[in-house]
């Protein structure tokens, strides 16, 4: 029985929610906005630096050698990466295989090129191999070694290689037990398991720290201008060695930001197309 004066409101009325209520300004959102504030101000001072000492005379002069040294940059980076993401696979594979010995030779490889520095790491094969140049003369591997290039594709990447195994070897462990078995009870080989059914859904956990692995690689590709390869780094400080401008350094900083931020806007594109499914 309905009472007197109530009605019931149709069933297709929308029910209006209360106005939200504004933020409160606290301390903590107030420091936040003074920080971002202070970079901007930072960024936008420096901006305006570089253009009132922008000298057209240094970029006609060191601008080609900053683009031949950009290009030396990308190529490392880029063949290391190929090059380490390959060798990752049999190290992932040995550091979870049930041979006692053969795990632990890849953890002996990985806990070294994961807890020394790069640097140390290059110094060691382009420096430290030198002292053995008889036996690898010998043995036919002077001219790989005395090549400053080679030794630092060497170095960068048997260390990429170290991250990279681990990466990978995370991102399958975090893959559920009843992947294995559910598959297992199909009747599926092991290898078409690994391959089609664990091997997916590991890379997607990996990708976005595979993109972080790719981008400290980039930044620490400026240490091989130590061993003579000319790179956008090595360029930079033939260029400062020249003019003692310290403006040539802050160009090399804006470009290495600009190449970190247009890897990150790529990373994430990838990230989202490869992901497309699990969003609902």
């Amino acid at each position: 029985m309905t009472s007197g004066n109530t009605t019931a409101a149709p069933a297709n009325q929308a029910v209006l929610a209360p106005p939200a209520l504004p933020r409160p300004w606290t301390r903590a959102r107030m420091a936040g906005y003074a920080i971002v504030g202070l970079w901007l101000l930072l960024f936008a001072g420096l901006a305006i630096y570089l253009y009132n000492a922008w000298r057209i005379d240094l970029v006609e002069t060191y601008g080609p050698k900053y683009w031949s040294g950009l290009k030396t940059t990308l190529a490392l980076v880029a063949i290391a990466t190929v090059l380490g993401a390959a060798l990752s696979v049999p190290v992932a594979a040995s550091r979870m295989s049930k041979n006692r010995i053969i795990g632990a030779f890849a953890y002996a490889y990985v806990y070294f090129f994961r807890g020394t520095p790069l640097l140390a790491q290059t110094f060691l094969i382009y420096y430290g191999l030198g002292s053995f140049r008889p036996f690898l003369q010998e043995w036919g591997l002077w001219f790989f070694f005395r090549d400053a290039w080679n030794c630092a594709i060497l170095a960068f990447t048997l260390n990429t290689a170290a991250y990279q195994a681990e990466i990978l070897r995370g991102a399958i462990d975090s893959v559920p037990t009843g992947q294995w078995e559910g598959a297992t009870a199909l009747g599926l080989p092991r290898w078409i398991i690994f391959r089609k059914v664990v091997l997916p859904q590991a890379l997607i956990v990996a990708l976005r720290p595979y993109g972080n692995e790719i981008i400290l690689l980039l930044k620490g590709s400026a240490i091989v201008a130590i061993i003579t390869v000319y790179d956008l780094m090595g360029e930079t400080r033939r260029a400062y060695s020249r003019t003692f401008d310290f403006q040539t350094y802050l160009w090399a900083a804006v470009i290495y930001l600009i190449l970190v931020e247009l890897l990150r806007n790529l990373w994430d594109w990838i990230e989202r197309r490869i992901t497309r499914h699990l969003v609902r």
